[in-house]
C-alpha cells in the first residue's frame, strides 16, 4: 500500500499520528489501519446522527486503546438511528457498515457511513437535528444543579447528643 502525503499532512496508522514535513510516499509493507488526514472528522463536526456514528468508528481506528468504548458508542447510535428511520438506503448501509465492524474492518465501514449521508441529508431536509447520544451521556431530569460554593453548610445534629438528652429524661 502506498500513501502519497503532502507537507504537513498527517495520517493516522495504528493508533499513531505521523505528520511529514516534506512531499512524500509511504509504503506499508504489511497490513496496518490507517486513516487520511482528510478524512479525520472532528468532534465538532459530528452534528448529524451518521456523523456521530462514523466519530465513533473512526475512534476505533485512531485510538485503538478506545477502540472498546467506541464500539458501545457506536452499537448505540446505530440503535438510535435505526430506530428512528425506515429509510432503505440507511438501513441497508447500517447494516453493511455493523457487519464491518464486527470483522474487525471499521475502515471499510467508514466509507460506508460516508456515502450515507446525502441520504441523511435528504431526511434531515436542512433542518439541524439534535444529536443522539448514548443512553449513559443522556442528561437525567434526576440530577440537580450544581449549589454554589457560597451557600452555608447545614449542620448535622450530634447524634451522641440527641441520645445523652433522652438519658437524662428516662434517668429519675
Amino acid at each position: 500500500m502506498h500513501l502519497n502525503l503532502r507537507a504537513g499532512e498527517r495520517v493516522y496508522i495504528n493508533g499513531a499520528v505521523v505528520r511529514t514535513d516534506r512531499k512524500v510516499t509511504l509504503e506499508l509493507m504489511n497490513d496496518a489501519t490507517f486513516l487520511l488526514e482528510g478524512h479525520v472528522l472532528q468532534a465538532e463536526e459530528a452534528t448529524t446522527p451518521l456523523r456521530q456514528l462514523y466519530f465513533a468508528a473512526q475512534t476505533m481506528l485512531i485510538d485503538p486503546a478506545q477502540a472498546a468504548l467506541a464500539r458501545t458508542i457506536f452499537e448505540t447510535l446505530r440503535g438510535g438511528i435505526l430506530a428512528a428511520t425506515s429509510e432503505s438506503m440507511i438501513v441497508s448501509g447500517l447494516t453493511t457498515a455493523h457487519a464491518f465492524v464486527e470483522a474487525g474492518r471499521p475502515f471499510e465501514a467508514l466509507k460506508v457511513i460516508r456515502a450515507l449521508y446525502k441520504a441523511e441529508a435528504a431526511l434531515i431536509d436542512g433542518a439541524q437535528p439534535a444529536p443522539i447520544l448514548p443512553a449513559t451521556l443522556q442528561p437525567s431530569d434526576r440530577i440537580e444543579p450544581r449549589r454554589p460554593a457560597s451557600r452555608p453548610h447545614r449542620t448535622v445534629p450530634n447524634p451522641d447528643l440527641k441520645v445523652s438528652r433522652m438519658a437524662e429524661e428516662v434517668s429519675p
